[in-house]
């Protein structure tokens, strides 16, 4: 079967589509994205045939497209592991910094920059491996994105999956659609977005705690 006909069809590039790529699958969208790419190449007179520096990038730059910049998309989210909260632990919990890089869906050029995530657990329920929240950025980060979207689903996820009191997500990243083209601006400017929910969506007391965690942890060398 036709890797897109199998795929279900998305209205997102930030959703997933239809369950992770198998390795035939995989390598057909990689096969079928380097030959459109060779058409553009073709198309903007750039010589991917005699051209030793061009050669095989079409096929490089599809298979940057599948298995890096778009890999959330085409894979399964990362599997939890849950500990029990043996002492109760019922605190906030802030993990940061936590790289992101990811791509604008507006011009595909970089986004990069640093999260950061508050967690309030529930006394009778679940603690997940600190690395997880590094994985779960990661996976959501490797789609086309706008990062307002990318900060709500990482909250989103955290919230269904852990089921914790409440979530904060919040994200530090400069847009290289806008340093690089455009206006071009400075890479020091940059782009901050935050979501909150349940307990922290409604705590002022806590969102205060989360902010200022961030920013010790912003300024720790």
């Amino acid at each position: 079967m036709n890797i897109i006909h199998r795929l279900r069809p998305s209205r997102r590039a930030n959703e997933a589509v239809g369950g992770a790529l198998s390795e035939s699958e995989r390598a057909a969208m990689i096969g079928a994205a380097a030959g459109k790419l060779a058409e553009l190449f073709d198309v903007l007179h750039i010589d991917h045939r005699n051209d030793h520096n061009t050669r095989e990038t079409p096929t490089r730059v599809a298979r940057m497209f599948v298995d890096e910049m778009m890999q959330g998309r085409f894979s399964d989210p990362p599997a939890l592991t849950e500990f029990d909260n043996v002492e109760a632990f019922d605190q906030l919990i802030v993990i940061g910094p936590i790289d992101v890089r990811s791509t604008c869906a507006h011009h595909m050029m970089p986004i990069y920059g640093e999260a950061y995530l508050g967690v309030l657990p529930s006394a009778d329920g679940k603690v997940i491996g600190l690395s997880k929240y590094d994985r779960i950025v990661d996976h959501f980060s490797g789609r086309l994105q706008i990062q307002e979207e990318l900060t709500k689903q990482i909250g989103q996820f955290i919230m269904e999956k852990t089921e914790p009191r409440g979530v904060a997500v919040r994200i530090s990243a400069v847009h290289m659609c806008k340093t690089h083209r455009g206006v071009r601006a400075s890479h020091r400017s940059r782009m901050i977005t935050s979501a909150y929910f349940g307990t922290l969506a409604d705590d002022p007391a806590l969102k205060e705690e989360f902010l200022r965690e961030c920013a010790g942890l912003a300024r720790s060398p």
